[in-house]
């Protein structure tokens, strides 16, 4: 294993907390969006879209109050006590100690994600006057409680820790796109641009962190873990289905016209074709790691269909 690296020499310089003040939302112009709707599957539904462009508007708030809420959910519930752990020496892993130095400036770095992202939404809502629906617990949490429930190693919070490593090295469409889309205010595309920065640096951590949990796992352990993680990539990944019922029954659609909407925006397929693009790169860095050589891990990643089992990846 090679000698690790930090990522944090500039932090101090280049953080978002340490050198940005948080973007604010200072005035309203009634043409602008909230959301790409391009990145909304329920934007273009017949019974959405029949309702109005000033419906489908509000629709793209309610996105992004969706995509804060889970946001400062996440940062809070799950990369936080992950991250905390590997700061004080608590994840169970051999790690040196420029690792657990760096998971400290991961925890100021995902509280002030969960701090800004909070705030903004507060911050939409008073300016535009829309009710924020009572979004709950995302869907995740109770996903990964069952996963964890399965997951038996040596490692304590496995899946936590796996949750974290998945959620950080992923390629978010929407941190890549939001900052450089001039329809939305500039709050919203600098908050997001700042939130980008930060997690470019975090994914590079994570992503070493999956090399130092995968050396500590024993060989079964290795097999009994591989075919857990394409579950713990769509409990990040699928959409929030009770989220976006949420939001469109507030928004005024009955239950007939939601449930119809939730059907025909998600189907399964496509949900499965876009979690694999977007888990690209944490599949291929299990590739590398040799995960995918294991049969039965290598069959629960086809799930997302031949992206994840191709011989560029399976290949030693």
């Amino acid at each position: 294993m090679n000698a690790y690296r930090s990522r944090f020499a500039n932090w101090d310089h280049t953080a978002s907390v340490r050198s940005r003040p948080r973007p604010l939302l200072n005035h309203v112009v009634p043409q602008e969006i909230y959301f790409p709707p391009e990145l909304v599957a329920v934007y273009s539904h017949p019974l959405v879209a029949a309702r109005g462009d000033t419906f489908q508007k509000r629709v793209l708030i309610h996105t992004l109050y969706q995509y804060l809420h889970f946001t400062s959910e996440l940062e809070d519930l799950a990369v936080l006590p992950v991250a905390m752990n590997l700061s004080r020496g608590k994840s169970g892993l051999s790690l040196p100690a420029g690792v657990r130095r760096d998971a400290y400036n991961i925890v100021t770095d995902e509280a002030w994600h969960a701090q800004f992202s909070a705030q903004l939404l507060q911050d939409v809502a008073r300016h535009t006057g829309e009710t924020v629906p009572d979004f709950g617990e995302p869907m995740f949490v109770a996903r990964l409680k069952v996963i964890e429930a399965e997951l038996d190693t040596h490692v304590p919070n496995l899946g936590k820790l796996l949750f974290a490593i998945v959620s950080e090295t992923l390629i978010s469409a929407l941190l890549a796109g939001i900052p450089h889309d001039p329809r939305l205010p500039p709050a919203v595309r600098q908050t997001v641009a700042d939130h980008a920065i930060d997690e470019g640096r975090h994914h590079a951590y994570f992503k070493d962190i999956l090399v130092y949990l995968w050396a500590d796992l024993t060989r079964a352990e290795r097999a009994q873990v591989g075919p857990w993680i394409p579950m713990i990539i769509l409990a990040f990944l699928e959409p929030d289905y009770q989220a976006v019922c949420e939001s469109l029954r507030l928004l005024g659609l009955g239950a007939d016209e939601t449930e119809a909407v939730l059907t025909e925006s998600f189907p399964r397929a496509s949900v499965l074709a876009n979690a694999g693009a977007a888990a690209k790169s944490t599949i291929r860095y299990v590739a590398e790691l040799g995960g995918l050589r294991e049969p039965a891990t290598a069959d629960a990643f086809a799930i997302f269909g031949p992206l994840s089992t191709s011989d560029e990846l399976v290949r030693p």
